[in-house]
Formats: structure tokens, C-alpha cells, sequence
């Protein structure tokens, strides 16, 4: 069996095809209480990706001629990529880009799916079990969400990218139930709520800005199920285990940082417009250096710094590994300014929303009505 690293019974873990492990009576006398707060406030912000009461999809937008993000959003436009575009395809495609971007998204949130599934299977604890089907329920609605909303504005999704789906691939194929929270719900859920909160600040798009929103709301408490892990977790580990977590963690954040977006992933892109993905990768090169790079991440919803911010509150990152990401952020002012991420200021306020919107169902028998 996987080495599982974990410390709180909670999070107890069996392999994934003993079923017979889940029919011991014992077993359904364990349940932790550590989730249920999580548990019960799904009641709060549910939401219907269908029901026009929460989201109407079918909202216009001008494709033609507004960009769903602003133009100084796309690193291609700031490059001699522009000058080989009139006004109409600079619109198209920064449209594109988000196209990439927000098919992106959909992936990741199926891969979010799968792992909570994966999640049911292996998790002993009937709380954390019952947290874990909860959340798949949630990531379901996510990609029911993002896959109309491109269907609006696109069609269909493009195909996923090369890191984001060998990373997914690998969180959640592997056994190791440590990798699959830090993995998935603490890193790669970050970068989801540093992306929505980027969206939800500067998108044109009133369509887009209400789906994040409504995505924030459920994806804040996934956030918080890993930091419970790590709170429950990290100061038990022996050094060799967190050297283990440690490495591991960098390693995924190095091939985030590098590969996640970068021209040969959208490549699919440029053909459009006749261009050749290694020439776009090499005009980009000249506009953007790793000063910019920090640069970047010096804004607080840059989802790379929201992925350093969540492993060093997390207390994975040591003084060990702390020069590896000090080289793109100041690392003492990431600590000094808490463990809140992008999002859960968002979060909270669409919750006060969604409760309205749910006790209105309510009072009409569970039945919604569009005013």
C-alpha cells in the first residue's frame, strides 16, 4: 500500500479496491466531527449552474468587438505578435487566449471531480468520506457551469494541455492520499481561486464574473479541507516525511511555474491566425523576462504567488526549500500577510447571496421563479 502520510485519524486511508474495509462495522462509529462544519454550509451556498435564478447563460456578449479580459491581460499582445494583427484579430484572439484559459478551468475541475470520487473509495473516516462526496457533488456542478458557459461563447472546450493534464493525471492515478489533498485540494485549488479572482477583478464579461463567483463559493471550503490536513499533519511529520511532502511540493510548483502556460501549450491557438507556436514562444521571450515574471507575482491574485502563499502557511515550505521560491517572491512579506488567499473576500460575499436565493426557493416549496 502507499505510503499515505497522514496523522489524524480522519484522514485514514485504505487502498482503493478494498471495499471490504468500508463494511467493517467498527468503521462506521469513527466519525470525525473536523468536517461537518464544512458539511452542513454546503446548505448555504448551493447553487443550480441551470437555473437561471443564480446564472443566465444566455446573457449577450460581443464577441466581435469587446475582449472578454482586457487586451493588457494577453502577454501575446505585448509582443511583435500584435503587429501582425489588425484591431478585429487583436479582439479575437485575446478572446481565444481566454477560450484556452477558461477550457483550462473545465479540465481542472473535472480532474477535481475524479479525485474527490477517488477520495470516496480509499478515505476510512465516514466524515471525511461524506466531506469527500460532498465536494465531488460541488466540482460537478463546476463542470456542468464552465462547460455551458463555453458552449455560449465558444462551442466547445479546446483539448486540455499537456502539464495540466499530466498533472491531474498523476493526483489522481497515485495512492498517496497526502498528494492528492496537498496536490489537489491545497495547490492546485489555489491556482483555481488565484485564476477566479483575476477573472472576477477584470473581466468585461458580467457572464464569466458571476460564474467565479459562484465557483468561489464552493471552491473556499475545498481550499479549507487541505489546510485542515496540513494543520492536522505537517508538525507530526518526521523529517524524512516532510522532506518527502517538501520536495514533492516544489518539484509541482517549478513545473506549474514553467510550463503551465506557455506558447506550445496554445498552440492550438496560433494556427488561426497563421502563426507558428516556436516564433510566438520566442516573441514573447524578448517582452517578458523573469523580472517580469516577478513583477507578476507581486499582484495578489497572481495564482502562482496564491500557490507559494498556501504551502508556506501550510508550514510545508521550510528553510530548506524557502530560497527556491524566494527567488520570485519576498517570502516575509507572503508570511506577514496571513493565510487568507484571493477569493474567500468574493466567497463571502456571494455565500450572503446564495442564502438569500436559497431561502427564497425554500418559502416556494423548492420551486425557483425568475423575476
Amino acid at each position: 500500500m502507499a505510503q499515505q502520510i497522514t496523522y489524524d485519524k480522519a484522514y485514514d486511508a485504505v487502498a482503493p479496491g478494498d471495499f471490504a474495509a468500508m463494511l467493517e462495522v467498527p468503521r462506521y462509529g469513527r466519525r470525525t466531527d473536523a468536517f461537518d462544519g464544512i458539511i452542513s454550509a454546503t446548505h448555504d451556498h448551493f447553487w443550480d449552474p441551470l437555473d437561471k435564478q443564480y446564472i443566465d447563460f444566455d446573457e449577450p456578449f460581443d464577441m466581435a468587438s469587446i475582449p472578454i479580459m482586457p487586451l493588457d491581460n494577453v502577454i501575446e499582445l505585448k509582443s511583435a505578435v500584435a503587429d501582425r494583427l489588425d484591431e478585429g484579430q487583436k479582439i479575437q484572439l485575446a478572446n481565444d487566449v481566454i477560450h484556452w484559459s477558461v477550457s483550462n478551468l473545465l479540465h481542472g475541475e473535472q480532474g477535481a471531480l475524479s479525485l474527490s470520487a477517488s477520495l470516496c473509495h480509499v478515505l476510512l473516516d465516514p466524515g471525511a468520506q461524506e466531506y469527500a462526496a460532498n465536494q465531488a457533488r460541488e466540482e460537478a456542478r463546476h463542470v456542468t457551469g464552465f462547460t455551458r458557459y463555453i458552449a455560449k461563447r465558444w462551442g466547445a472546450p479546446l483539448p486540455v494541455g499537456k502539464t495540466i493534464a499530466t498533472v491531474l493525471g498523476d493526483l489522481v492515478g497515485t495512492g498517496e492520499v497526502y498528494k492528492k489533498i496537498v496536490g489537489m485540494q491545497m495547490l492546485i485549488e489555489g491556482l483555481a481561486m488565484g485564476s477566479f479572482a483575476t477573472f472576477n477583478a477584470r473581466t468585461n464579461d458580467p457572464v464569466l464574473r458571476r460564474l467565479v463567483q459562484l465557483v468561489m463559493s464552493d471552491e473556499a471550503f475545498h481550499h479549507r479541507f487541505g489546510r485542515l490536513w496540513a494543520a492536522k499533519t505537517i508538525r507530526y511529520l518526521s523529517p524524512d516525511e516532510h522532506r518527502k511532502v517538501e520536495d514533492w511540493s516544489a518539484q509541482l510548483f517549478q513545473m506549474l511555474l514553467f510550463n503551465l502556460i506557455n506558447a506550445e501549450q496554445k498552440q492550438v491557438i496560433y494556427a488561426k491566425y497563421g502563426l507558428d507556436w516556436q516564433w510566438v514562444r520566442d516573441a514573447v521571450k524578448e517582452v517578458f523576462s523573469d523580472e517580469d515574471r516577478r513583477a507578476q507575482l507581486k499582484d495578489g491574485t497572481n495564482i502562482f504567488r496564491v500557490l507559494i502563499k498556501t504551502l508556506l502557511h501550510a508550514g510545508i515550505i521550510t528553510q530548506r526549500t524557502a530560497p527556491l521560491y524566494g527567488v520570485w517572491v519576498d517570502m516575509e512579506e507572503l508570511k506577514a500577510e496571513g493565510e487568507g488567499i484571493p477569493g474567500d473576500v468574493v466567497a463571502d460575499e456571494m455565500l450572503v447571496v446564495l442564502r438569500e436565493i436559497n431561502a427564497r426557493r425554500r418559502r416556494i416549496g423548492g420551486k425557483a421563479t425568475v423575476a
